[in-house]
């Protein structure tokens, strides 16, 4: 049981580590430009599923996190008028990155924060063995 709790923080800890990776390029790209639609970044986000249905078929509650993969938001890009552009295409248009900022901000405080929690889970299970281990000094 024990390696499970070590198991499952240690997968919350990875995808977690992933997402603010994620978060991490999606801003550092966030004014990013190009002379098209097709080339221009596209914010990227990670698609996470619990071993939900492991679990229950093993009667167990126990449930890591798998990170099924990484997904790139669909929406348009944001066209701007700018002729002087040394991007601009034939119109005077160049495309700028589809990354909202402020939800990028506010899942790197989310994602930092679910990684707080599953140090803690990992701490607070540490010591809980060492204090079992104590009793029996």
């Amino acid at each position: 049981m024990v390696s499970s709790i070590f198991d499952i923080a240690g997968s919350g800890m990875n995808a977690q580590s992933l997402r603010l990776n994620l978060v991490a390029s999606n801003i550092s790209n966030a004014n990013s430009a190009s002379s098209s639609a097709a080339g221009v970044y596209k914010s990227r986000q990670p698609v996470f599923a619990a071993e939900l249905n492991n679990a229950i078929n093993k009667q167990n509650a126990a449930s890591k996190v798998n990170v099924l993969g990484v997904v790139e938001n669909q929406a348009s890009p944001v066209m701007e008028y700018a002729p002087n552009h040394p991007m601009a295409d034939k119109d005077g248009y160049i495309y700028k990155s589809n990354v909202n900022t402020v939800e990028e901000m506010a899942n790197m405080m989310s994602a930092s924060r679910s990684y707080q929690n599953n140090v803690e889970v990992l701490n607070t299970a540490k010591q809980m063995m060492l204090q079992t281990l104590r009793m029996g000094q």
